[in-house]
């Protein structure tokens, strides 16, 4: 899952970068708005953390263009604790969620997990596949109750994989969403944690199929007859 983050304040931002990539997302961060308005038209996320109070363009005039693109991006506003009207306008112009500065890491990181399941359609926070299990709190994947030993990169792509089941993902899709800027990810590299994730998985069932010149779809395996 690939974050961005729209917010001036330096201190803040790091902070938020550093706490979501040790969970395990890959975190681009912009400190104004412009910036944020560049790599929402040129590149895809899965969630936007937009402070309203940004340089150059203002957090709502990032949200309004976002619209207007007919994008489907979640997005969660951060204000100023004394910004009523902002907050209102915020919501009023899209945006799915807000927190008022100053908030505990712990809580945005719920509302990030709860805007991330809702951007892949829904559900509770573990994702079934056959007998295998993912837990999107925990970003923890196991089969019988027995926990995989899985990489950060392998838990990403899993993930990716669950969030679109039945739906070819594509090698430049999966480097979108599982890479930050200045990661070079090559398409072998691609394959190679495919590969990976593919043999851990074969002991459930389930299975990752290869479709030549499309991508990668999660399927599972059926009983033979």
């Amino acid at each position: 899952m690939r974050i961005l983050i729209a917010e001036d304040d330096s201190i803040l931002a790091d902070g938020l970068t550093r706490s979501l990539r040790q969970n395990g997302y890959a975190v681009n961060a912009v400190s104004d708005g412009v910036a944020a308005d560049s790599a929402l038209s040129s590149q895809e996320f899965d969630l936007l953390i937009l402070d309203l109070g940004l340089p150059r363009m203002s957090g709502i005039e990032v949200l309004t263009k976002l619209r207007a693109r007919n994008s489907h991006l979640p997005v969660l506003i951060l204000t100023a604790a004394d910004s009523i009207e902002e907050r209102v306008r915020g919501l009023d112009r899209g945006a799915d969620d807000y927190m008022a500065k100053p908030f505990s890491l712990s809580e945005l990181e719920a509302r990030v997990r709860a805007l991330a399941r809702r951007g892949a359609g829904g559900g509770g926070t573990i994702l079934k596949h056959g007998r295998l299990e993912f837990d999107q709190t925990g970003r923890v994947a196991s089969v019988d109750q027995q926990a995989l030993e899985l990489s950060a990169r392998e838990v990403s792509l899993l993930e990716i994989l669950l969030t679109r089941t039945g739906r070819m993902v594509s090698k430049s899709q999966i480097v979108d969403h599982l890479c930050e800027w200045g990661d070079e990810v090559s398409s072998n590299a691609i394959e190679v944690y495919v590969h990976r994730l593919r043999k851990k998985l074969e002991p459930s069932g389930v299975k990752i199929a290869t479709v030549r010149g499309l991508g990668y779809c999660l399927e599972r395996e059926t009983a033979a007859s």
